[in-house]
């Protein structure tokens, strides 16, 4: 069930919200930046694509880029500017900074999503996303390659379907999903499944994760979420 992992960074928060919101909902999992200085802080490895504006406080855009270049973990994840710079002197500087693509605001949400399908399909062979191998929150350790997870060391044996409940909620720590996007994205069009179904693969997982059942918290009325803060 892997998926394009996105980072957005732009220091307009509205427009990442807009942003990540609209990615989402194209099936993208995606995070958010308000600078360059708190992107750098963040596992840069784990992402397919970043989404960065030019114009950004004490560390540019153009510098962003130009410094994942310089990363082994980054120099090959393609690179998409975000800008209200369009002359063709600015698309030069941002192409010799290692973009893949350049979009100019403002800008359509539609054109941004056919871009980033297009830079993704161009850099990923086969279309196929660049394995993550593992998603980690302390001592939980899930292994996307060998479908397993350990906690402290420990072998937890799940079931297809509460591996990828765990797998969803960990990709995006600290976000709510309802039952109904649960459904949609692990029981891929099964029909006559219902939202009691969510709920009893939840408490399973929840007897199972020991002292990290805490972490898989109930929002009433909207869904559930692994909550880390």
């Amino acid at each position: 069930m892997n998926r394009f992992h996105i980072l957005v960074v732009d220091d307009e928060e509205d427009l990442c919200d807009i942003l990540q919101f609209n990615l989402e909902d194209a099936g993208y999992s995606v995070d958010a930046a308000n600078s360059a200085e708190e992107a750098l802080a963040m596992d840069l490895s784990k992402y397919d694509l970043f989404l960065l504006d030019v114009m950004m406080g004490e560390i540019s855009g153009y510098r962003l880029a130009s410094m994942l270049r310089e990363q082994k973990e980054t120099e090959k994840t393609p690179i998409i500017f975000l800008t209200a710079k369009d002359t063709e002197n600015d698309m030069v500087a941002g192409f010799n900074a290692g973009a893949d693509d350049y979009i100019s605001k403002p800008f359509s949400l539609r054109e941004v999503l056919i871009r980033i399908k297009a830079v993704l399909k161009r850099t990923n062979e086969g279309g196929k996303v660049k394995s993550t191998a593992k998603l980690v929150y302390n001592t939980l350790v899930i292994d996307l390659e060998q479908k397993k997870v350990t906690i402290d060391g420990e072998d937890i044996s799940l079931t297809k379907r509460e591996f990828e409940i765990l797998q969803l909620l960990l990709e995006q720590k600290d976000r709510v999903f309802s039952r109904q996007e649960i459904l949609d994205k692990v029981w891929v069009n099964e029909e006559d499944i219902s939202d009691r179904t969510v709920d009893v693969n939840i408490t399973r997982i929840r007897k199972k994760i020991g002292h990290y059942d805490k972490n898989l918290v109930t929002r009433l009325g909207y869904g559930y979420c692994f909550e880390t803060k």
